[in-house]
């Protein structure tokens, strides 16, 4: 089953969630249409052999159907090391388990080329799943589980454990004018979005260099976004 398909189930309980939306400029699209912010900590975080540490765990799920599980590593040498386990195909079982099968791994670094002044992280075809436990209706997610392998043999390993906070949601739609906290944050998508374009990112990586650029522009949910 197709991301798409699991995010209309979504629809519903995210209805009583804020919308961040746009007015008063053209039609865009936004490639990121839903981003959720996970509290909590990774007691397993390796990658490629490598054990580090994480700062922040992040869902992101693209309007062309595509997921990421993005976890920002905690390198103080390094604010741009960010990696996604991602992949388009996922499933769910029963109301509080929901699998993403993984066909890519998006590994970036301070020493990744840039483009337009971002730098563009590294694809890297892989295989493995992520696996997430937890009820969206309660805004609770309690684990995150991923595990996957390039086709250089290199593995990756996520163990998140949520500190028992709900998760914050931010759906990206049109709609009239919110607060000016919420506009804010959507030019910031909509900056990344028109880089991506003057950049001339091909489609397929536009939502992976759209999360790299908000990750390094500090874009983060408010607190008037929780309730």
């Amino acid at each position: 089953m197709r991301l798409c398909r699991h995010l209309f189930a979504l629809a519903l309980i995210l209805s009583s969630w804020p919308v961040i939306a746009v007015a008063g400029e053209k039609q865009q699209d936004y490639d990121i249409d839903l981003i959720v912010t996970m509290s909590g900590r990774c007691s397993t975080l390796k990658i490629a052999g490598r054990d580090l540490a994480c700062r922040a765990v992040k869902y992101f799920h693209s309007r062309a159907g595509r997921g990421y599980f993005t976890i920002a590593i905690d390198d103080a040498t390094d604010n741009g090391h960010i990696v996604s386990f991602s992949g388009e195909n996922a499933r769910r079982e029963g109301d509080n388990v929901f699998e993403l099968a993984i066909d890519q791994m998006l590994l970036n670094s301070k020493d990744r080329p840039k483009v337009d002044g971002l730098r563009v992280p590294l694809v890297e075809p892989s295989s493995g799943a992520c696996r997430q436990i937890g009820i969206l209706a309660t805004g609770k997610i309690s684990k995150v589980s991923c595990v996957a392998a390039d086709k250089n043999g290199k593995k990756y390993e996520l163990q998140f454990d949520s500190d028992n906070q709900p998760v914050k949601m931010q759906r990206i739609s049109q709609a009239p004018l919110l607060p000016e906290k919420r506009r804010a944050r959507l030019r910031e998508l909509y900056d990344c979005r028109r880089k991506a374009v003057t950049a001339n990112v091909m489609p397929r990586d536009a939502a992976s260099y759209i999360i790299q650029c908000l990750e390094e522009s500090g874009q983060k949910p408010a607190a008037d976004d929780q309730q």
